[in-house]
């Protein structure tokens, strides 16, 4: 295989910031040095004013396939994702039929092999009776566990306390956690109805309250302390749950948190505009919320950057609030909002690295991913910090063709994504690859 040489990019890693040559060899990064000479048949890259980051590990994703492929599917939205610097991602089972046993589990794999452009790895999903499934997860094969304690589809619902209770008991995995507190969005709803006679979009918030979402996550957290259980808890969007988590570095932590980069990027006002197309559970609320979920990734008590990424098409979006399904599309911007929040000195480009790649590698103990290091895989995105990005429904990647921000320019450009070390985008053009993507694995 042809090696490639990236010429003194600014390389983000580790906390540290310096300007070196990278050097690829097969899938691998083979030397990291301030200079390295080129041979001749060497695929050049000039790298000058450019980032390189370890590409996004993505540990939450809707890529919809089986079964609801008119909104995505594995091979649609792994394109987009790389285009956005995403090169790994971990999906979740609600599709249909629900990813609930390890055979529907294995086929969702068999997909990816065939389909996806990213590595990638998926979630069996938790209900009240497949604890033998559940128990019967390879924590070296499997990223983990999805419960949802709240509002879902299908079976996929857990809340009686005793499958709880085994679920955390038993589970051989990282258990992830949707919190959100049904009979609390259900009470809300009802005295809403009460209240006015037309409920609408404004009414997200008040529906799917803070209430709603720290009932359902302190009593994760106190399942996850009573049983030992490793635990994170996806998408927090509410001040009120940060004092569930500790401050400080994830090495050593059994109970972590994320927030999601609509979260951190809309708030409550963007309701107004945007509509059912910003129409996601957990719901986005305050300013105040956003501004202390910006703050918690300075101190560490939110230890990812995930996207949640969940397309619906437009159609399924602008019918009324109630009907609308919940979710956007967001693998092809994500890094490019977070870029723009280091361009107002929200984030610095280190924390950006360490939430969105370094963290997630940790966490979920990804085995040679998530650092840029000489023997891991050359997982990498090279970002243009002065190059822009007009972002719109027309030029989006995904299936369903819209995007929640059209119109805006980000600030940046990803420039090239490499997954194993083949160039899957050229800041312009998906690349197909043979096999590019890899299974990931996890060192249990």
């Amino acid at each position: 295989m042809q090696r490639t040489l990236i010429k003194q990019a600014i390389i983000i890693n580790e906390g540290q910031e310096f300007v070196a040559d990278v050097l690829i060899n097969g899938t691998r990064i083979e030397q990291i040095e301030p200079h390295i000479t080129a041979l001749k048949d060497d695929n050049i890259f000039n790298a000058h004013g450019c980032y390189l980051l370890p590409g996004m590990i993505d540990d939450q994703v809707h890529f919809r396939e089986p079964g609801l492929t008119h909104k995505g599917s594995i091979a649609s939205e792994s394109r987009a994702a790389v285009a956005g610097g995403i090169t790994s991602y971990m999906e979740m089972p609600n599709v249909n039929p629900a990813t609930t046993s390890i055979e529907a589990l294995e086929a969702k794999f068999t997909i990816a092999e065939q389909a996806s452009l990213a590595n990638y790895s998926f979630y069996l999903g938790a209900t009240e009776s497949n604890l033998e499934q559940i128990k019967a997860l390879d924590p070296a094969k499997h990223c983990g566990v999805k419960v949802f304690m709240g509002a879902s589809t299908g079976d996929l619902l857990v809340e009686h306390p005793q499958a709880l209770e085994q679920i955390f008991q038993h589970c051989p995995t990282l258990i992830v956690t949707h919190c959100e507190s049904s009979p609390i969005i259900d009470q809300n709803l009802a005295r809403l109805k009460r209240a006015k006679s037309n409920i609408t979009i404004e009414d997200h918030p008040l529906i799917r309250d803070e209430e709603a979402c720290f009932a359902s996550s302190s009593y994760a957290v106190n399942l996850a302390k009573k049983y030992n259980t490793q635990l994170h808890v996806l998408h927090i969007t509410t001040a009120k749950e940060l004092s569930l988590f500790s401050s400080g570095p994830i090495a050593g932590k059994s109970i972590t948190a994320e927030a999601c980069v609509h979260h951190l990027w809309f708030n409550d006002k963007d309701y107004s505009t945007l509509g059912n197309l910003i129409k996601c559970n957990p719901s986005i609320k305050t300013e105040e919320d956003q501004q202390a979920l910006l703050q918690a990734l300075q101190t560490g008590q939110i230890d990812i950057i995930a996207t949640d990424h969940a397309p619906h098409t437009l159609a399924e979006k602008q019918t009324d609030y109630l009907q609308a399904p919940a979710g956007l599309p967001l693998v092809e911007s994500a890094l490019l909002t977070l870029l723009d929040h280091v361009k107002h000195k929200r984030l610095t480009m280190a924390q950006l690295v360490e939430k969105v790649a370094h963290n997630p590698a940790t966490r979920y103990k990804i085995m040679e991913r998530g650092y840029i290091r000489e023997g891991y895989f050359a997982d990498l995105v090279l970002i243009d910090p002065q190059g822009e990005t007009l972002t719109q429904h027309n030029n989006s990647r995904y299936l369903c063709g819209w995007t929640p921000f059209n119109g805006h320019t980000f600030s940046s450009k990803v420039i090239s994504t490499w997954v194993n070390g083949q160039q899957v985008y050229d800041g312009q053009n998906i690349i197909e690859q043979t096999n590019a993507a890899q299974r990931l694995l996890f060192s249990h």
